[in-house]
């Protein structure tokens, strides 16, 4: 297999792990609060990760070459990116479900561009533009979508408006840590697993602090929900990584970008599939309208 069709097959596995993991996060999250969703799920992705990087790395002394300022950005971007983002996107998961989640979610590129823009001086063409008014477009349109059968209107415009405050906490995050990535080639799988690290800490430290400390610390104790929340977590938290991140090495960048975006598709037939979520007229215009932004965005 070539290089190209390697990097092509991973970024289709990784748009199918995510758009699965998302389906199984909507059914761990109808058992469990979002933050102790989010807790639970860092926890699984860091041991998984911790064992990677004893297989792959020397060791922590190949970080000795860093600064403090690296170190300190990366966390932040943990924070905001993986502790504040991810317990949002749960709450929002729960309010609209996989589907029309999954039309919003095609705002993370554009986010990505406009912070960018705004942090690293990056410019904008007109095809960003254009590509990133056809996916506002198609979130419009969802919103106007029917709530689901237990969700009022006010509900899945909250939801729509927390998803999308998430994907732009998301794209912040990663944005601030590029930097430290490209231009000190700080390791990658290092990286990961230190913002994992911080956004684990301090949902932690808020777990402990809280009067809900309880319920929130229950879900690692062994139980039937089990069965569906740790694969969705070793799906979100560490494949689709790996694989996302195995599509951007040995595919083109815009190729890979545009394949991983089919996750819309895949997770909108699983919600229909498993979830038995509506799919109407309405939302597959949505979602057509959206993935052209994405499209467009991606290849400019």
């Amino acid at each position: 297999m070539g290089t190209s069709l390697l990097g092509e097959s991973c970024a289709l596995l990784c748009a199918l792990g995510w758009a699965l993991a998302l389906v199984l996060f909507k059914r761990s999250g109808e058992h469990v609060p979002p933050l102790a969703l989010n807790l639970f799920k860092n926890v699984i992705g860091l041991i998984l990760l911790a064992a990677t990087l004893l297989i792959m790395t020397d060791g922590a002394q190949s970080l000795d070459r860093f600064s403090r300022d690296d170190f300190a950005i990366l966390l932040l971007s943990g924070l905001l990116g993986i502790a504040l983002a991810d317990t949002i996107l749960f709450h929002s998961l729960n309010l609209i479900g996989v589907g029309i989640l999954s039309i919003v979610d095609c705002l993370y590129s554009p986010f990505i561009i406009f912070f960018a823009y705004l942090v690293l001086g990056e410019e904008l063409a007109v095809s960003d533009y254009v590509g990133i008014g056809l996916i506002l477009v198609g979130v419009f349109i969802s919103s106007r979508h029917t709530p689901p059968a237990d969700r009022t209107r006010g509900q899945l415009v909250i939801g729509i408006l927390l998803g999308v405050l998430s994907l732009a906490l998301m794209a912040f995050g990663i944005v601030i840590a590029k930097p430290v990535l490209d231009v000190n080639d700080f390791p990658l799988i290092w990286a990961t697993t230190l913002r994992l690290l911080a956004g684990t800490f301090a949902l932690a430290l808020f777990a402990a602090a809280s009067s809900q400390r309880r319920e929130y610390w229950s879900v690692f104790r062994p139980s039937p929900i089990w069965k569906v929340s740790i694969p969705a977590s070793i799906l979100g938290a560490y494949l689709a990584m790996i694989l996302w991140m195995a599509a951007f090495k040995y595919a083109k960048a815009s190729i890979a970008g545009i394949l991983s975006q089919t996750s819309i598709i895949f997770a909108i037939i699983l919600a229909t599939l498993i979830l038995k979520e509506s799919f109407t007229r309405r939302k597959l215009v949505a979602v057509t309208v959206a993935a052209a932004g994405v499209v467009i965005v991606t290849l400019a």
